[in-house]
């Protein structure tokens, strides 16, 4: 089943407030192997002019991943098999870093479907900001639904 493509422009309500841990942060770093002070250490971060612990760039993965999936990906509607889904694209475009402390919230929305050779491609854009409205990062995905095989 091929994926709807009345989901192109929908956009769903901001989710609860995710709040970014400290040690999160550290354990995030550490497991992509980012080893610079700002991701670890408070006080190379306030020097460097940050109120704590900065977050590597991929970071929001871990927010947008969960949003994304609990809003869009979810719904039986969109005719999402997930078994034939690969990770195709992910972009970032800050607006500030995410630091220790943030309470983030995420707006999910669905850019594009398309079809071609037999396989569907979604992007989703997901704005991320604080719970006071300030713009933090917006990021893309793109997923790729692979083609049913033919066993005919």
């Amino acid at each position: 089943m091929p994926l709807d493509p009345s989901f192109v422009g929908r956009s769903w309500p901001a989710t609860e407030p995710y709040l970014v841990g400290r040690e999160k942060i550290r354990e995030f770093a550490t497991a992509i192997g980012a080893t610079d002070s700002l991701y670890h250490d408070p006080e190379a971060a306030r020097a460097a002019g940050y109120p704590d612990v900065v977050a590597p760039p991929t970071f929001p993965v871990v927010i947008t991943m969960t949003a994304s999936g609990r809003q869009i990906l979810a719904d039986p509607a969109l005719g999402l098999d997930y078994r034939r889904v690969v990770h195709g694209d992910q972009k970032f475009a800050y607006t500030r870093p995410v630091v220790a402390g943030d309470a983030l919230v995420c707006v999910n929305s669905v850019d594009e479907i398309t079809s071609r050779g037999g396989h569907d491609f979604m992007t989703t854009r997901t704005e991320v900001s604080t719970v006071d409205g300030e713009p933090v990062v917006t990021v893309w995905s793109k997923l790729v639904q692979r083609g049913e095989e033919d066993h005919g």
